[in-house]
């Protein structure tokens, strides 16, 4: 269904060897000099164009394990959050009007109808509300099929319209259920050793969590091999499309920054639909739950900052375009030794 591209490798190369010629020590410049080459990779030019849209796009659904008390919040609140995005009131929304960077939010599994939401919003729903993954599948498999095309179809959408580097951001109350029992059956660890306290969740509801993430994992262990169907069994229409979106991205030589655990969880799924997907990543931010960090080692991506961040919506994934910004812009405005006359080496 998806066929990645590989990065540029000549344009990887030359901005490597122009950072060999900038006036600074080699390597002085540490991951900045590795953004900048994988950027000039993506684009297939060196230096890279400076970004000309910057696109979050937050994926909304809700998950009937949230029914189960999983959460410290009730899952009404995902359909008022959608809103919230809708209005500019939440914290990616603020992000994004400091960074120059816009937010879409995409109701792909809401319980409820969002009044007011305007198409670009629920053009694409799948379903009200996901299973409940430690009893009953999340999806049939053609809702599961349907959701990864969505969310490639949200992907060409951003990139027709002129994003040229993308977000994904997640909304769901309970989210953080499926994405440790993804990335447990994925990764192959210990369910227990991924489970994380999510919205801040107390000690009791970390162990009714526990048990739903072990009983769900005891689902999907048949399905680790497909990921349409590991979908349906024991994830959600909204990290589903994430992965449609995350894969869609790849194909379209569009350079992704990943956020916290759902979107490293749906980074898993998406590179066994799209195998070489995540050389067209990087990972924003370590979030505080564990089961982002065994995602991301083993797609082995390196966060490239730990704020202690556990928001979800994007906003570590929105903090670390800065950082990508910089990258561009010293391989590409820096002097080298040459033209500024300064010498290389020991005289």
């Amino acid at each position: 269904m998806f066929v990645v591209p590989e990065l540029d490798v000549a344009a990887s190369e030359a901005a490597r060897d122009r950072q060999g010629r900038l006036t600074k020590p080699t390597g002085a410049l540490g991951r900045l000099e590795d953004l900048s080459i994988w950027l000039s990779g993506a684009q297939g030019q060196c230096p890279p164009r400076a970004f000309a849209r910057v696109r979050v796009v937050v994926f909304a659904g809700d998950h009937g394990v949230a029914r189960h008390g999983v959460s410290a919040y009730p899952p009404e609140v995902t359909a008022q959050m959608v809103l919230n995005f809708l209005a500019g009131g939440a914290g990616v929304n603020v992000l994004a009007r400091t960074l120059d960077a816009s937010v879409r939010v995409v109701d792909i599994s809401v319980e409820s109808d969002v009044p007011g939401a305007p198409t670009e919003t629920t053009r694409h729903k799948i379903r009200s509300s996901s299973g409940r993954i430690d009893l009953e599948d999340a999806l049939t498999l053609d809702e599961a099929t349907r959701a990864i095309a969505a969310g490639a179809a949200i992907a060409d959408e951003e990139i027709d319209g002129g994003a040229d580097l993308l977000v994904p951001g997640d909304m769901g109350i309970g989210n953080t259920t499926p994405a440790t029992v993804l990335t447990a059956l994925l990764t192959g660890s210990e369910p227990h050793t991924l489970v994380g306290r999510g919205t801040g969740i107390d000690d009791t509801t970390w162990v009714r969590k526990a048990g739903a993430v072990r009983d769900a994992c005891r689902r999907g262990r048949s399905y680790v091999d497909d990921p349409a169907a590991l979908l349906a069994c024991v994830g959600g229409a909204d990290i589903a499309a994430m992965a449609g979106f995350l894969a869609q991205s790849a194909v379209r030589r569009t350079p992704v920054v990943l956020d916290g655990v759902v979107s490293a969880a749906a980074a898993l799924v998406a590179e066994l639909l799209a195998p070489g997907a995540r050389a067209w990543w990087v990972a924003g931010h370590r979030s505080t739950e564990p089961s982002q960090h065994a995602a991301l080692a083993t797609l082995g991506l390196e966060p490239l900052f730990d704020l202690g961040l556990r928001l979800g919506e994007g906003t570590g994934g929105l903090l670390a375009v800065p950082f990508l910004r910089a990258a561009v812009a010293t391989l590409a405005e820096m002097a080298t030794f040459d033209e500024a006359g300064v010498s290389d080496r020991d005289s």
